[in-house]
């Protein structure tokens, strides 16, 4: 997977992102659109990347895989923006969305993406 061509078709999909990580095996590829405002501390971000994202899809794809059906992405509502998380087979994706976004229809969008092949 080349994770810089996978962020470009995720960041064509709207505006209304402000950011784009992929992890994968060989590290966390990261990337923020220009002159979004209140943006996080990068070093912040790696770390959600490293640790807390692959942490949350672990508890919730065991939760799922219970009596849910399994678990597709997580959906979380930070202070200014939406946080889009999504295991990928070697990893995850994450993808932060302006608070004032059609968030789930923009879900869904990423969803599809990352389905679709690259």
């Amino acid at each position: 997977m080349d994770a810089n061509a996978l962020i470009d078709r995720l960041f064509a999909l709207s505006s209304q992102i402000r950011y784009v990580a992929v992890r994968a095996a060989d590290g966390v590829t990261m990337r923020e659109r220009a002159g979004i405002a209140d943006a996080s501390a990068s070093e912040s971000d790696r770390y959600e990347e490293l640790l807390v994202n692959p942490t949350l899809l672990t508890l919730v794809r065991q939760r799922g895989d219970i009596d849910c059906g399994g678990m597709r992405y997580v959906l979380i509502r930070y202070g200014r923006f939406f946080q889009f998380v999504r295991p990928l087979r070697d990893g995850h994706v994450s993808v932060a969305i302006e608070a004032d976004a059609d968030v789930l229809a923009l879900a869904g969008d990423l969803d599809a993406l990352l389905d679709a092949p690259l």
